[in-house]
This record gives C-alpha cells, sequence and structure tokens, in this order.
C-alpha cells in the first residue's frame, strides 16, 4: 500500500511539472501572438495594394506578358508550403501538410507535375521522411519572419517561373498556407499567385461599388510589369509568412491551454485516488490494531 502512494505522489508531480511547462508556453505564445498579428495587419494594406495595382496593369493592357500568359500545356507546377519549424501546435502542420498533398494530387491530376518549396522544418521533415523531394528549402525563422525570407523565396520562384516548365522551370505558382481567422481558428488556405487570373470588368459598377479609374502607363505597360512583378510576389510571400506565424501562435497557445486543462484533470484524479489510498491503509491500519488488541484480551 505505501508503494502505491508513492507511485501516486509521483505521477502528480509528474503532472504538475507538466503543468508548469504547459502554462509558460502559453503564456509566451500569447505574449508572441499580439506582435504576430500587428504585423499581420501591417502588412495585409500593403500586400493588397500591391495586388489591385498588378491586376490593373495586367486587366487595362493589352501586353502579352508571362505575367499573365497562359500557358498553352502546364508540365511543372510550383507548390510553396508553409509550416512551422516547432511542433506543439495542434493540428497546424497536419493540416497544412494534408492541403499541401491535396492540392499536389490535384495538379498531377490536371497532367502537371508537381514541384514542392518548402517552407519550416515540419514540413521538410514530412517530405523527407515520405522519399518525396523538394526543389528549395528554408528553415530557421518561421515564429518570427523576415523580409529577407521572403525575398530570397520570391527570387527562387520567380527564376524557376521565367524558365518555364520546359526548361526545369515552372508553368504556375500555388502558396498554401494557414490563414489567421481568430485565436480559436485556423484555416489552410491555397492561392494561385501566378500567372495572374486576368477578369474582365466591362460592366457598369453598381450603385455604391467601387469606380476604378483609367490608367496610362510610363513607360510602357509591360516595362510596368517587369518593375512590379518582383513586388507583388515578396509582398505576397511575405504576408502568407506572417499569416502563418501568427496561426502557428495561435494553434500553439490553444493546444497548450488544453494540455494544462488535461493536466489539472490528472493532478485532481491522482489526489482522489491517493488520499482513497491513504485511507485504506488507515483503515487497514486500524483494524490490525483492533485485532491485534482483540486477540491480547481474548488469551488473557
Amino acid at each position: 500500500m505505501g508503494a502505491q502512494l508513492k507511485v501516486y505522489k509521483q505521477k502528480i508531480a509528474s503532472a504538475q511539472t507538466t503543468k508548469k511547462i504547459t502554462k509558460a508556453m502559453e503564456l509566451i505564445a500569447a505574449s508572441r501572438i499580439q506582435k504576430a498579428m500587428a504585423r499581420v495587419r501591417a502588412s495585409s494594406p500593403f500586400a493588397r495594394a500591391v495586388t489591385q495595382a498588378v491586376s490593373a496593369v495586367a486587366t487595362y493592357s493589352n501586353v502579352d506578358h508571362p505575367l499573365t500568359r497562359e500557358p498553352e500545356t502546364i508540365r511543372r507546377s510550383a507548390v510553396v508550403v508553409f509550416s512551422s519549424d516547432r511542433g506543439l501546435a495542434g493540428a497546424f502542420n497536419s493540416q497544412i501538410l494534408r492541403e499541401a498533398m491535396e492540392v499536389g494530387e490535384l495538379v498531377r491530376s490536371q497532367g502537371s507535375e508537381p514541384v514542392y518549396y518548402l517552407v519550416g522544418r515540419k514540413a521538410v521533415g514530412y517530405f523527407q521522411f515520405r522519399g518525396i523531394q523538394s526543389a528549395a528549402e528554408w528553415t530557421g525563422d518561421t515564429d518570427t519572419p523576415k523580409f529577407k525570407t521572403a525575398e530570397e523565396i520570391s527570387a527562387t520562384l520567380l527564376e524557376a517561373f521565367n524558365r518555364g516548365g520546359a526548361d526545369g522551370g515552372v508553368d504556375e505558382l500555388h502558396l498554401v498556407y494557414n490563414r489567421f481567422v481568430s485565436m480559436m481558428t485556423q484555416t489552410p488556405e491555397t492561392v494561385r499567385l501566378l500567372p495572374l487570373e486576368i477578369v474582365e470588368n466591362e460592366a457598369a459598377p453598381e450603385p455604391g461599388g467601387t469606380v476604378y479609374p483609367l490608367y496610362e502607363f510610363e513607360p510602357d505597360a509591360e516595362t510596368v510589369l517587369d518593375a512590379i512583378l518582383p513586388v507583388y510576389l515578396q509582398s505576397r510571400i511575405f504576408n502568407a509568412l506572417l499569416q502563418s506565424s501568427a496561426a502557428k501562435q495561435a494553434a500553439t497557445q490553444k493546444a497548450m491551454k488544453s494540455a494544462s486543462d488535461n493536466a489539472d484533470k490528472l493532478i485532481t484524479d491522482y489526489t482522489r485516488l491517493r488520499n482513497n489510498a491513504r485511507q485504506a491503509e488507515i483503515t487497514q491500519q486500524i483494524a490490525e490494531i483492533v485485532g491485534g488488541a482483540d486477540a491480547l484480551s481474548s488469551s488473557k
């Protein structure tokens, strides 16, 4: 019985230690998520503005540019997967990796070969374990993304896109990342960046809708597209990095809170079992004392 009490005591101590760790990680994630959300809010307007500018140039000009030209045959499709460097974030990484594999199967079913570009150690480890080759990898700063990383990723992707699938590059570009919706919701999202999908907008605007101005391009639309394309890629990729970082911190906080709650439940359960075992031990000792006293009195 004493050995059983010792086991329960060790389990309670272990659960308390686990709770201290998970509670500390929850507080760290809560402090980091505010900074991550602020960076997302700061970068999103610029990313939207650049996207609108690129769309305006592509829509209101008749230039034949690789940015907007749909290839006759899509041979290779780039799939950029944004994961995290660390785990302990619930289903954050598993859902984005599952989404990436589904995108790969989709483009394969359309006759194209998926080419994976990986961001984060979790994605790198997942693809290495399954023997799936990747074209490029970036790790080390998924928690606090740097703009330099977005520049490196965009330069690599732009070079591959300019080469084209026939020469070992890619014909289209997809981003797969977790979008931060709220503290409780992080949604996997797939976006095709290149080539741009042009939507003809000749209809009259609805009452109260946005009226877009007419555009003139200097020196010409093709030169403007050449200049704005790297900025477009960098801003969209950096925004995806920041969205993924904020979503990861929210997922970590949620997972660590759940772990802390489970540790509390374990402590409560083991404390009750320990008290029951102690009460049984005391009852047994009293019974032994009473039994001994009865045997002594009867012998007299």
